[in-house]
């Protein structure tokens, strides 16, 4: 019979039970409520295996590649590893490569990750300082032969970790990485399919992490990416993602500002609304959010209501407290 290892520990698996069943009846505090695989209260995670496919039937294709399966819809055949709370990770210390601005409140932070570190371009990581005090960054690069990431941090009024960053982060120095985390990055299902990448602030850079993705695994579909600020300063790379339209046939970039008039290559106007206004058909689409809370939030809403299905908007919304 099956094993099952949780937490260092190993149950058996009995035939016909699943594995939701298994671990109540050895008194595993797990949540879980309609056991029929619709609520998901009882999602949990294989780190080192691929669940069984009625296990992931509901899920998202990014929780699917994560190994994450629904354990009352889970009856395997074979041992299997299990995390009930894949955020309890452990912190590993990393150090850092550079440091460079990429505008006058945002720099660009490389760090060296282990090479048994897994990631999806898109997906962030916590970072912790010496004191404890941790903040979440996504991943704005693709996989590298160099085990490197790239996070941008961006300087916040009274921002504890952001200022410490910009003023004390050097070459050389230790912090501790834990993760990565989030379901918000490219799966390539179909590389035909238009993809609308919309963003704030340093929502560009898991933007950019799933943009460069996606091309590097020959997505072949139009990708339209609107990033957005109310003014120019809030804005950066725009000449590099510029320059990328310029030369590669199925992407399309729109650098757009709330609060100040635009002239080219920028254009006035919300970046959420103004990717809504030019596709108002999502059906097909497949819709990355990132950034600010509020703009996430309403663009779901319109998306969803310009037919774009649940499961196909991908979203990571960006708070003052752990601003990525």
């Amino acid at each position: 019979m099956p094993k099952l290892t949780l937490n260092s520990k190993t149950y058996t698996q009995h035939e016909g039970d699943s594995v939701l069943t298994t671990l109540l009846a050895n008194h595993v505090d797990i949540p879980y409520a309609c056991q029929q695989g619709l609520c998901q209260s009882c999602l949990i995670r294989s780190p080192n295996q691929t669940p069984p496919p009625e296990s992931q039937k509901w899920l998202q294709e990014t929780q699917r590649a994560r190994n994450f399966l629904l354990a009352c819809q889970c009856h395997p055949t074979e041992d299997m590893e299990l995390e009930l709370d894949p955020n309890e990770q452990p912190f590993l210390t990393v150090s850092i490569v550079s440091t460079k601005p990429l505008s006058d409140d945002i720099i660009e932070l490389i760090i060296k990750h282990p090479d048994n570190f897994d990631f999806h371009p898109g997906q962030f990581i916590n970072l912790r300082r010496h004191d404890g005090l941790v903040r979440s960054y996504s991943i704005a690069n693709c996989k590298k032969t160099d085990n490197t990431l790239e996070l941008h941090i961006r300087k916040l009024s009274d921002g504890k970790f952001s200022e410490w960053a910009h003023q004390s982060l050097n070459t050389g120095d230790t912090i501790e990485m834990q993760g990565p985390f989030g379901d918000c990055f490219y799966i390539q299902s179909d590389p035909e399919q238009p993809l609308l990448l919309i963003g704030t602030g340093t929502g560009l850079a898991p933007l950019a992490g799933i943009l460069y993705d996606a091309l590097a695994q020959g997505h072949t579909g139009p990708i339209h990416l609107y990033h957005g600020s109310r003014d120019q300063a809030g804005l950066y790379w725009v000449e590099e993602l510029s320059k990328l339209a310029n030369t590669t046939h199925n992407f399309n970039y729109l650098p757009c500002l709330s609060g100040e008039e635009a002239s080219s290559p920028f254009q006035s106007g919300r970046a959420h609304d103004e990717a809504l206004s030019d596709f108002p058909d999502l059906k097909n689409h497949q819709i990355y959010l990132c950034g600010h809370p509020n703009m996430v939030k309403e663009a779901q809403r319109k998306a969803y209501l310009a037919g774009a299905p649940l499961h196909r908007i991908l979203a990571d919304a960006f708070t003052a407290s752990d601003s990525k």
